[in-house]
């Protein structure tokens, strides 16, 4: 179903030449496979036939479980190591001298101007840099010690505003050891959510950065009035003279430096966490309203990494993981968190220095990826939407022979996959090449904060020779809910409940969801169990909707989103409850089913769907591919700069006819298939307030910017 068409036909001549020489390669390599194969060793097909969860209740509602937790679900990775300063010492016991975090160093900096004028940062990095788990733990310790000096009490809230990098873990670490519990703000939120972030949790400390300081704190600062100390985790430190009466602001160096002093770091008695103690609470940028903070515990934390962890086989200190996604969002928090608990080290990196084709990487030298190596990766669907794109270019540019050998093995791999069989010919000819953009030893990818298009997902275990593991879990079940093992080559779900939770199906009459419905039983996910956070802070009327507690003392988490479950107790994410409107004549839309869809239209880059209750007809914005929107606008003769050509009648016109024919395809109903669209010049980012941090349209801001096309649309029927 996903075979990549060939724009010439390939004489047949060719194709039978191309199978022939895999068959025999195979048949060489598959003998000695098959004489050395253990009695009990099963291939992919026969491992993603079996029943990985199952209910417990024996009713299609559930709760289901996983296999292995039918009895009891799992809470922690070493028995009585209920806490993160405890997992982080046992860590720092097992593996004193590996390498744990590091950075690369910054050799250059330089300003780069572009054709049109606009000038770009530019920067050339060396090697790595290494602390080792040692080194790592004395510096938590010292800095922990500091902010005792500074005045910090256990706890008592301390906030952390700063992009993702070495110091945030060792800040987190050294918060999780005295027992702050730690504020977490995503570093693109805007300045009325982080005032409401610190004064909601009363801060008097925050850790932040030089740069988020300028751009984004300093403008705030009065509207915090508690506020009392900034620790910047740069080295170098202007003077504090422009900041307001009563704040002191101090380098990460200098409170490491004055918590290592002899009379701070042995009289300063540590107060240590019991398993219950808030550990974080992190603000979510959320797609609705103001931010809301997670209050999330020492114990829900290790729960949910135990759940993950589970999924990754032989995680351990072979193993390097490439650290670069937000550290305030929970899929990179406990990525991080389960990596430091088995003694891996994290190299970390950004999104605009991860590749050799990244943003920030001056032409000629090397991306993050490409000098680190990782063999573990976490990435949003949008990022590998991001490279899915730029690998078909290439194999677009490539001569006719290449671009035949690729597609051939592309599609002959696919089949391969289906029936359970791996392919080292295809991979070491042909896909060596591709799997080296991601550094070339990846042996795990994880996918979660959004759905992966099968599209991609295919293309991921394809070309870059290592499985995609999707999951699905929320900040308020901290990360955990489900991740699809490894061997499972499935596309469009995201696999069975992990180890640490359980999940039930409650039937959604007015969605027309129900847990009897066949041939899956359907209806709103709800997650139990003990990576189940703690609430809302300071919420009480949004805990009691989203959050209750059963007969046996059980926290459960309401989603809001549907499920289905498959008859291997495998979970498919199908709609959003906040995502359903009702047209004028009574039909039900999901917007989130019909933007999934139309997502894979290679004119769009994205899209968000729009209907208003009063109205017979869906309306859609969307952020064109520019490369194909240029290629359609030559086709059609319309000449003209980005913003005229997003603005042409004739190509929004045409845009939509593309649109409808992929809708059509995929076989959705006349009434969800958009009838108007506007086309945005802008593309839609974090910075800009239109999705979240991970890429989730924020439909009211969405609304309220296109207002004006909203009315337009609608009102010139």
């Amino acid at each position: 179903k996903d075979t990549i068409k060939l724009k010439q036909d390939v004489s047949p001549v060719v194709v039978v030449i191309f199978r022939l020489v895999v068959w025999l390669y195979s048949l060489i390599s598959y003998l000695p496979y098959l004489l050395l194969r253990s009695s009990d060793s099963q291939s992919f097909s026969e491992c993603s036939r079996r029943v990985k969860a199952r209910s417990v209740s024996g009713h299609p509602s559930g709760p289901y479980r996983d296999i292995g937790a039918l009895r009891v679900l799992a809470t922690c990775l070493q028995p009585g190591v209920n806490t993160l300063d405890r997992v982080f010492e046992s860590s720092v016991c097992r593996f004193p001298h590996f390498d744990c975090l590091g950075t690369r160093d910054l050799l250059s900096e330089e300003d780069e101007t572009s054709e049109d004028g606009r000038v770009f940062k530019k920067v050339i990095l060396g090697e790595y840099r290494w602390m080792s788990y040692d080194q790592v733990y004395k510096e938590v310790r010292a800095f922990g010690s500091g902010l005792v000096a500074l005045g910090q009490k256990p706890l008592k809230n301390i906030a952390i505003f700063c992009e993702t990098r070495a110091e945030w873990i060792i800040a987190a670490q050294a918060c999780f050891m005295y027992n702050f519990p730690l504020v977490t703000l995503y570093s693109t939120l805007g300045g009325p959510a982080i005032a409401h972030g610190l004064n909601e949790a009363e801060v008097s400390h925050i850790i932040t950065s030089k740069e988020l300081l300028e751009t984004k704190l300093k403008s705030i600062l009065l509207e915090v009035p508690r506020l009392q100390h900034i620790i910047i985790v740069d080295d170098k430190l202007k003077s504090g003279s422009e900041y307001p009466q009563g704040i002191s602001v101090h380098s990460m160096a200098a409170v490491t430096r004055l918590g290592a002093h002899p009379e701070n770091g042995t009289s300063v008695q540590r107060r240590p966490p019991c398993a219950a103690d808030v550990a974080v609470i992190m603000y979510t940028s959320g797609s609705t309203g103001v931010p809301k903070g997670v209050m999330i515990s020492h114990s829900n934390i290790i729960a949910g990494i135990t759940g993950m962890a589970e999924r990754i086989p032989s995680l351990g200190e072979d193993d390097t993981y490439i650290g670069y996604l937000p550290l305030a969002h929970v899929l990179e928090l406990s990525a991080e968190m389960v990596c430091l608990a088995h003694g891996c080290r994290i190299g970390y990196s950004s999104p605009q220095t991860l590749t050799n084709q990244s943003t920030k990487i001056k032409k000629g030298s090397k991306g993050d990826i490409s000098v680190l190596r990782p063999t573990l990766m976490a990435a949003v669907p949008e990022i590998m939407d991001r490279i899915y794109k730029n690998v078909m270019l290439k194999v677009e540019e490539m001569s006719v022979f290449q671009r035949t050998l690729f597609l051939l093995a592309y599609n002959y791999k696919m089949e391969q996959l289906a029936m359970g069989y791996s392919t080292p010919l295809c991979d070491k000819l042909v896909f060596q090449k591709v799997r080296a953009l991601l550094g070339g030893r990846l042996r795990v990818l994880l996918s979660g904060g959004a759905p992966l298009s099968a599209v991609t997902q295919r293309f991921m275990n394809i070309c870059f020779c290592c499985p995609v593991g999707q999951g699905y879990g929320l900040t308020e079940t901290c990360g955990a809910g489900t991740i699809s093992q490894l061997w499972d080559y499935s596309t469009g779900r995201v696999g069975a409940p992990l180890v640490c939770c359980e999940i039930q199906l409650k039937d959604w009459i007015e969605g027309g969801y129900r847990s009897t419905d066949r041939p899956c039983p359907r209806g709103e996910i709800l997650v139990g169990g003990p990576n189940v956070t703690m609430g809302y802070y300071k919420n009480k009327q949004k805990n009691s909707e989203d959050f209750f507690m059963d007969e046996k003392g059980q926290q459960w988490f309401c989603t809001g989103d549907i499920g289905e479950f498959h008859g291997d107790g495998c979970l498919k994410i199908i709609d959003r409850k906040k995502d359903l409107v009702k047209l004028q004549a009574g039909e039900y839309v999901s917007l989130g089913k019909v933007e999934a869809v139309l997502k894979n239209c290679p004119l769009v880059d994205n899209i968000c769907a729009y209907a208003n209750s009063d109205e017979s007809y869906v309306i859609g914005f969307v952020v064109p591919n520019q490369k194909q929107l240029l290629a359609l606008a030559e086709r059609k003769r319309v000449r003209g700069l980005w913003e005229e050509l997003c603005n042409n009648p004739v190509i929004e016109e045409e845009v939509l006819r593309v649109i409808t024919e992929t809708a059509l395809t995929a076989q959705l109903e006349r009434f969800e298939i958009p009838w108007k669209i506007r086309l945005s010049v802008e593309p839609w980012n974090p910075e800009n307030g239109l999705v979240t941090d991970a890429f989730k349209l924020k439909r009211k801001e969405l609304k309220s910017h296109y207002q004006n096309d909203i009315e337009r649309m609608y009102g010139a029927k």
